[in-house]
């Protein structure tokens, strides 16, 4: 006779020990909820529940005044969404402006500031260096220095009479009124070679372009005063970056090179086919944060612009800020800010779709 008992064709003993599995599995499932639990609570109450509260805020025409979830505030739907994109108006004007801004910004910020930050930790990682501390604390210190302080540093290099403006003086060119100068650099660029007026622009060009804004608008590039706020921002944020790179670089394995070597490739062969192949998830990180961060410039423009001269660096996060806080309608700004969250959502997925494409083909 068999020592265990059988019951529907499984021992008593292999059912004993399975109840015990399980009851370990459950017992450990109820200590990691109970570990997580404080997070969960902390996420819930700072992060969920206030993005909740403002996606409400944003289809109502609440001006601050009293609670927004009391009856007597309108409810206005999608209305705070579509002045923004199809109504005119001055909040349309003014939205379109700053997404024109903010999307040159990117364009010139994100570049730059990831080669520099690449530049920077390929100096840095270099084994014939000497004094790889001290360079890499200079270049990383601008990035932990405040934000505000920089700003205001920068509105003193940058003034009439500053740094930069003596500057040229000394090579013999006259620096512009950096923070009072609302033109493009792309119409002075297009002015200086004799293609256009800036005074008198073509009129296939002054024409009504997307959502409201002429072509001439569209295509002025960014102004002289964004200039020297990208200067600012590149400076500040390549430290942070230059660590994430130099994280990676020592993280290549030291043969892959010295076969390359061994196979004749020069430096920019070995470069190009094995350091930014090793590179290409700490690059999508810098990227990410890169598009991010410049979507979401805010404390730059409060200090040094406030959105002039003439709305030439105003930014999405700025204006959110300005509408809600300073024009008291918070439905319209709560609505610009999860706009700009949709648009920073957007260019994150179709950088990671671009990323796995590349992986795939690689």
């Amino acid at each position: 006779m068999a020592n265990a008992t059988l019951t529907r064709g499984r021992p008593t003993g292999a059912r004993g020990a399975a109840g015990r599995r399980r009851s370990v599995r459950s017992g450990d499932n109820i200590a990691g909820w109970l570990f997580m639990a404080p997070a969960l609570v902390l996420i819930t109450l700072f992060v969920l529940l206030p993005i909740l509260m403002a996606l409400w805020v944003s289809i109502t025409a609440w001006n601050g005044q009293g609670s927004p979830f009391t009856s007597s505030v309108e409810v206005v739907g999608l209305e705070n969404y579509i002045k923004l994109f199809t109504e005119e108006g001055l909040a349309r004007q003014d939205f379109m402006t700053s997404l024109r801004n903010n999307a040159y910004y990117v364009l010139v910020v994100v570049p730059l500031q990831t080669a520099l930050a690449l530049g920077l930790a390929m100096v840095v990682n270099a084994r014939m260096l000497k004094g790889k501390t001290f360079f890499r604390t200079a270049f990383y210190f601008p990035s932990v220095t405040s934000s505000v302080a920089i700003s205001v540093v920068f509105l003193f290099i940058f003034a009439n009479a500053g740094v930069v403006n003596n500057l040229l003086g000394f090579f013999g060119i006259q620096g512009p009124a950096w923070f009072s100068d609302p033109r493009g650099v792309l119409h002075l660029l297009l002015s200086g070679i004799g293609l256009v007026d800036i005074d008198n622009p073509p009129a296939a060009l002054t024409q009504s372009g997307p959502f409201g804004l002429s072509w001439w608008e569209w295509l002025s590039g960014p102004s002289v005063a964004m200039c020297a706020i990208i200067v600012l921002n590149v400076w500040t944020t390549s430290g942070t970056f230059m660590l994430m790179f130099l994280a990676a670089l020592q993280n290549v394995p030291v043969t892959l090179e010295e076969a390359a070597l061994l196979d004749g490739a020069n430096r920019w062969q070995r470069f190009r086919n094995v350091t930014l192949p090793a590179l290409r998830s700490t690059m999508f990180l810098v990227l990410t944060l890169g598009v991010i961060g410049t979507w979401q410039v805010f404390d730059q423009i409060y200090v040094m612009s406030q959105g002039n001269p003439a709305k030439t660096t105003l930014s999405p996060a700025y204006l959110s800020y300005r509408t809600a806080f300073r024009d008291f309608d918070y439905g319209s700004g709560a609505a610009i800010s999860f706009v700009l969250f949709l648009i920073i959502v957007v260019f994150t997925l179709v950088q990671r779709l671009l990323l796995r494409e590349r992986e795939g083909r690689s």
